[in-house]
Order: structure tokens, then sequence, then C-alpha cells
């Protein structure tokens, strides 16, 4: 497997530190100033009538003998605070039927003039590796995006805080279950204070999510996880599409390690970030995006084919609202997401919405599902 994956810190969108291992970041959000800022969302005074709950989809069944699952394919976006990225793949999942799920970064709620309210584990207050929520405008049009995605099916969960990698010391690599609790006791407070503002998300709704840089030390986070009641974690890398384990009562969501057709199959961990050190080292080349999201699209394409062919692992992608080079991997994932969500016995899901799924299935059928070889983009022999 590729060397330990580290987050170059980033502070406010100053350029990003190169380090020579494969590495994971957050995209800064770009807090967006432009219009939405008289859109705060207000709550009628007479509450509407409790509709009926809806049909569950079709695929939502325990699998009868012999039937294979349906192909899950389960988008998520780190960070998930940018206006102008949520405004562009809301239409496009309501469009192919896709739900997929945004890792909140906690501060993101939090305008600028708040900072100081968010003292990260063993920092000092106000200190974070990414930036804040921007303007007040800017963190409503957050809440009315987020409101928006639950409205439409998708799922939130957290990406924790202050984003603390390795050489942001202490780092959530280091972190104790005492300091993870720390950690998403703000991350909760800012949900719940951010109802002031019309957010309607249910805190008890986010049952997980994805820690910064693929960082921690699992047996001191797991236990926190556990004690709030949340289902899973989609942080630690397998080898290959392999399906969901249990792990001391949360799911485990692998991010998988891929070879990349274009690169001569080197293998890197199927991210944006990834992808983007993997081929240049990480610079910004805007000129190369048509050639980046190429090679992006063309791996999605075969290690879904693996999967779907071979295991029907799910297949986690993992992803940032972020521009880098010329926005070649966000076009890669758009580019994805429209061609394989309307796939047959291809579901585009959340993480939540798979476990219910796997709750309905005999425990012996997943054993086996999870014996099968993983899935890899094959390699020419």
């Amino acid at each position: 497997m590729a060397a330990r994956r580290r987050w170059d810190r980033i502070v406010f969108g100053v350029g990003l530190v190169l380090v020579a291992v494969v590495l994971v970041v957050l995209g800064t959000r770009q807090p967006d100033r432009s219009d939405q800022a008289g859109l705060a969302t207000t709550t009628s005074a007479t509450p509407s009538p409790q509709a009926a709950p809806p049909a569950p989809p079709p695929w939502m069944h325990k699998l009868a003998p012999g039937e294979k699952p349906p192909q899950f394919v389960l988008f998520s976006f780190d960070g998930a605070g940018s206006h102008d990225h949520w405004q562009r793949f809301l239409p496009l999942a309501h469009k192919v039927n896709a739900h997929f799920s945004g890792f909140l970064s906690g501060i993101y709620l939090l305008d600028d003039s708040q900072k100081a309210d968010y003292t990260g584990p063993g920092h000092k207050p106000g200190k974070a590796s990414i930036g804040f929520g921007g303007s007040p405008e800017d963190v409503r049009n957050l809440v009315n995006d987020l409101n928006s995605a639950v409205e439409q099916g998708h799922e939130i969960g957290t990406h924790y805080n202050g984003h603390f990698c390795q050489g942001a010391e202490p780092s959530v690599g280091r972190w104790t279950t005492a300091q993870w609790n720390d950690e998403m006791n703000q991350f909760f407070s800012y949900v719940d204070r951010a109802k002031a503002l019309g957010l309607r998300i249910d805190p008890k709704a986010i049952k997980g999510g994805r820690t910064p840089c693929l960082e921690g030390r699992f047996d001191q986070l797991f236990p926190a996880l556990t004690a709030r009641g949340m289902d899973y974690d989609t942080s630690k890398v397998s080898d290959g599409l392999a399906w969901p384990t249990l792990d001391n009562g949360v799911w485990e969501f692998a991010m998988p390690s891929v070879r990349v057709p274009g690169l001569n199959y080197k293998k890197t961990i199927m991210m944006d970030y990834n992808f983007w050190f993997t081929l240049n080292k990480a610079k910004d080349e805007p000129a190369r995006a048509p050639e980046f999201t190429a090679i992006v699209l063309e791996t999605y394409e075969r290690a879904y084919q693996a999967a779907f062919d071979g295991n029907r692992a799910p297949m986690v992608v993992g992803n940032h609202f972020n521009q880098w080079s010329g926005g070649a991997f966000v076009n890669a994932t758009e580019k994805f997401m429209g061609e394989v969500c309307g796939k047959p016995d291809t579901v585009c899901a959340t993480y939540s919405e798979v476990i219910q799924w796997m709750k309905l299935q005999d425990p012996a059928v997943l054993d086996a599902f999870r014996k099968q070889p993983a899935a890899q983009v094959a390699a020419p022999s």
C-alpha cells in the first residue's frame, strides 16, 4: 500500500506544501459572497401536516437465494462548504436519481468573527488548518444548501472541525478518545446553534463521517462514535474495493486504493487529491485539466466495472468541493455521477442507506461477499 496518507496544511486557501507521500486534503471553502445573502430560511408558525413516509425503493429488500446485490456507488464530499458546488451537484443528483453524502467541517457554521468560539483539542482558540465560514451571509447560504440537501434525501456527516493533520500538532492521528469527544462536542454544538439560522438537520441523523487526511487512532475514535450512537466511518484504506466490515460496532467503509490505467497502473487512493498528487505532485496546471479529467474518469469507470463484474462491493468515491487544476477532478466526478447512476442494477446511495440495506441481509450472505477477492482495476497481463 502507498505510504501513510497525510494532509498538506492549508490556512485560508494558502498554497499546498507538498510532501513525498500520498496525501488527502480538504478542499478549502471559497466563501460565496455574490448573491444569496437574503435567502436565510424562515419557518412557518403553522406546522405542515405530517406526510406519509415514502415507500422504500425497490432495491431495499432482503436478497433472495442466489440474487446479486445492487452495485452501490457512494459519492461523498469532505468539507461540504462551497455554495457553488452544492448548486452544481444537487440538480445533477436529482436528474440521475442519486443520493450522496456531504461530510461537513463544523467550523464552516461559524462566521469569521466567531472563530474564537472553537478550540481544537490541544490548540489555541480560533486556530484551525482550514478557514472558517466567511461572512454571516456565507454561513446562511451554507445553511440553505444543507437544508436543500437533506430535503432531497442526501446525507450530512461529519468531517469534524479544525482539520489538524500530521504536522499541525497535536494532530488527529494522536488524539485520544477524550479529545475526539471534545472535537465532536464542539461539532454538534455548532450544528445545534445553527438552528437559530434555520438549519433543519437533526443532530441524531448525523451517523458517521471521515477523519481529516484519513488519519486517526481508530481504537480511540471508534469508542467516541459508538458512545454517540453513530454508525460508520469511511477513513481507512483497502487494497481494491471491499465490502464494509463491522469494527467494534462501527461500519467501516474503506477508501479503496486502485490501479490508475492512465499512469501505467500505478496505485493510488481513489480520492480527488490523491489523484492530483499522483498525477503531478499537486501542481496547479489548469491547461492539463482535460487530460487529468480523462484519466480519473477512466479509473472510476474501470473500478466500477471490476466491482460490478466481481464482488459487487460498494464503490466509495471520495471527493472535495474544489477547483484544483482547472476543475479537473470535480469535472471527472460530475461526469461519472451523470453516467453511472442510471446504469442497470446500480444504486447511487448514502452510507446510511447502504447500512439499512445490509441490516436486511442474512449475516452469512454478507460474510460470503466479504470473503470474495477485493475488486481491482486489472492491469494488462
